[in-house]
């Protein structure tokens, strides 16, 4: 028979046993509840559901805060920017090329140097020149001698010597030398002395103006077969007060943009500035290689500050007709614009609009969509992929959506 210590121990042992199983079985009932409680606030929220054209959301789904929208305003006067280069006015630019083959011997003028009209940018050794040269002065011999002939040919008529025809003839011949002298001394007086033989050719400035371009060097051949399209003229000169700005212009832009029309240049290298330019040219045609037309503009520079081929930005004010909404909010679908309208809270519908103008950051719509009505300007393309979702489910009848929407 046990004794009464050792039965004593087995009893505290068994009640110890039951205490843990019932710790234990309160702790597996407590984690069964976090784990329903876990389990029911992990549960996903209704889907929203299409009813004809519109798409409703039920009340405190998380995707409503997703979906920020603004009221349209009416459209007045908008700003567009559009691309723009500043170059060179080639109504005050001359670019320079050789009339006759030579070899440099001189350098005149270098980049930054002003000149004037008559000014020697450079001076060529041109043998072909020395030729033009020499035609002249053959040119004027034969009218000296043409003249000579033709005074003795008046005395022997007068004599009654020769007949009237060849008195004629040999007066021709003096108009004959005459012409070919004035056109051979017209052409070395163009490019240079006309009176001697010298073969010094020198290239001149035409206008006032500074060097912005020289591509010649000491010693260096040219032919006039080297002036072509493309190829780099010898020296540029221009008078850099006035540039020429080329706009790419939207089809949609071009009735901002007729001549005399003003606007604004926006330049990197200055901001915060803005300089004031005038449309001189409007182009006739279409680039289809970029769908722009291109604009020529005008702009003072008497500081010198604009530089040719700077990147810039010229900005006009338009007059639209239309409401005004956020370029975010528009979606393209089949070539086709449309917006997602909220038309009260958590029921959002499409509507198809035709754009009158598009910017970086804001769109004119000229048809439909009113004043004042809502659209969506944040997350469009989720509420658009939501608007799929939903009418692919109500075309399944075995859908939840399709049976709630009933």
């Amino acid at each position: 028979m046990p004794s009464l210590p050792s039965m004593l121990f087995r009893r505290s042992s068994f009640a110890t046993l039951l205490i843990a199983g019932a710790v234990s079985a309160c702790a597996l009932l407590a984690g069964c509840g976090e784990s329903a409680e876990k389990t029911a606030v992990a549960a996903p929220p209704a889907p929203p559901i299409l009813q004809g054209k519109q798409l409703r959301f039920p009340t405190g789904h998380p995707q409503l805060a997703l979906l920020n929208s603004v009221p349209s305003r009416p459209a007045t006067d908008i700003v567009a920017d559009l691309p723009a280069r500043l170059v060179w006015n080639e109504e005050r630019t001359q670019r320079i090329y050789p009339a006759f083959g030579g070899r440099v011997v001189a350098i005149g003028a270098d980049i930054g140097a002003v000149v004037k009209p008559g000014s020697v940018l450079a001076r060529l050794a041109s043998p072909d020149f020395g030729a033009a040269q020499s035609d002249t002065t053959k040119a004027g011999v034969d009218v000296n001698l043409a003249r000579k002939v033709l005074a003795r040919q008046r005395e022997l008529f007068d004599a009654g010597i020769i007949a009237r025809k060849d008195l004629e003839q040999t007066e021709a011949d003096l108009a004959r030398a005459q012409a070919e002298s004035a056109r051979a001394a017209a052409r070395t007086t163009l490019y240079g002395a006309a009176s001697s033989i010298n073969q010094q050719l020198g290239l001149t400035s035409g206008i006032a103006g500074v060097v912005v371009e020289r591509n010649i060097n000491p010693g260096q051949e040219v032919r006039p077969d080297q002036s072509g399209p493309g190829a780099p003229a010898l020296f540029v000169v221009t008078d850099p007060s006035s540039l020429w700005v080329l706009i790419d212009a939207k089809e949609i832009d071009i009735g901002s943009m007729q001549p005399g029309t003003t606007f604004e240049l926006q330049v990197p290298a200055y901001p915060g500035e803005t300089f004031t330019g005038r449309v001189i040219a409007t182009s006739d045609s279409i680039d289809p290689g970029t769908r722009t037309i291109k604009v020529r503009g005008v702009i003072a520079n008497t500081d010198r500050r604009l530089k040719s081929e700077m990147l810039v930005t010229a900005r006009v004010r338009e007059k639209m007709n239309g409401v005004v909404v956020p370029a975010t909010a528009i979606v393209l679908e089949r070539n086709q614009h449309k917006v997602f309208v909220q038309v009260q809270p958590g029921v959002f519908e499409p509507r198809m609009v035709t754009m009158g103008h598009m910017g970086n950051r804001e769109v004119v719509l000229s048809s439909g969509l009113a004043a004042g009505e809502q659209v969506v300007a944040d997350n469009a393309l989720l509420l658009a992929r939501e608007f799929s979702v939903a009418m692919e489910d109500a075309g399944n009848p075995t859908s939840p959506q399709a049976n709630q929407a009933k």
